[in-house]
């Protein structure tokens, strides 16, 4: 940065350090002891939607990349759009393999970024439910390279349990990278995965 983006107040965005999602293993085993939330084996990347045949070539890999994996008995990856023109990709693995289900995730987004394509990218999440089948996510914000969580009340389609998602951020505070300004806490209702 210069010293008249300095002086004008802007700044660079934040680069991803997208080997921080490596942490979300230990942090599902924290999350586990500490509130009885368990992985689901579901995990979900958002990013925007580009057109042009360089973006779909790019899909393409990644939908080849993880439905490899099919060949083992592992269940193909899906894509969808949401109501805000945001490509949602779900994937799955076995609840209790959060490490591959993590290096999934990783994999798309290094593919995305490798292609020229990471400023596209927008989150990542893992999911959770508990005894009682409250979801919670932990979300990865690209741009900012820090996570948060995020929990839906069930059966409600637009409020959330903020009692519950400050006790996460307690919990997880030595684990993960928080993101500490709460108003970036963005919601992702009907996420793929949760």
């Amino acid at each position: 940065m210069g010293f008249l983006d300095t002086l004008l107040g802007r700044s660079k965005p934040a680069r991803p350090h997208l080997d921080q999602l490596f942490a979300l293993p230990s942090a599902a085993i924290a999350l586990e002891a500490g509130a009885g939330f368990t992985p689901t084996g579901l995990g979900s990347v958002c990013f925007a939607s580009v057109e042009g045949g360089a973006f779909a070539g790019l899909q393409q890999e990644v939908r080849d990349l993880l439905d490899a994996d099919t060949e083992r008995g592992g269940i193909p990856v899906e894509f969808s759009q949401d109501g805000y023109g945001f490509t949602w990709l779900l994937t799955r693995h076995a609840p209790q393999d959060s490490a591959g289900l993590v290096n999934d995730l990783h994999a798309v987004n290094t593919t995305l970024r490798d292609g020229g394509f990471g400023p596209q990218l927008l989150c990542s999440l893992l999911s959770f439910r508990d005894a009682q089948d409250r979801p919670l996510a932990l979300v990865y914000l690209y741009k900012r390279g820090t996570f948060y969580p995020f929990a839906p009340l069930p059966g409600t389609t637009d409020k959330r349990d903020n009692g519950l998602e400050l006790q996460v951020r307690a919990l997880l505070a030595e684990d993960l990278r928080i993101e500490k300004e709460l108003g970036r806490w963005f919601p992702v209702w009907g996420a793929p995965g949760l």
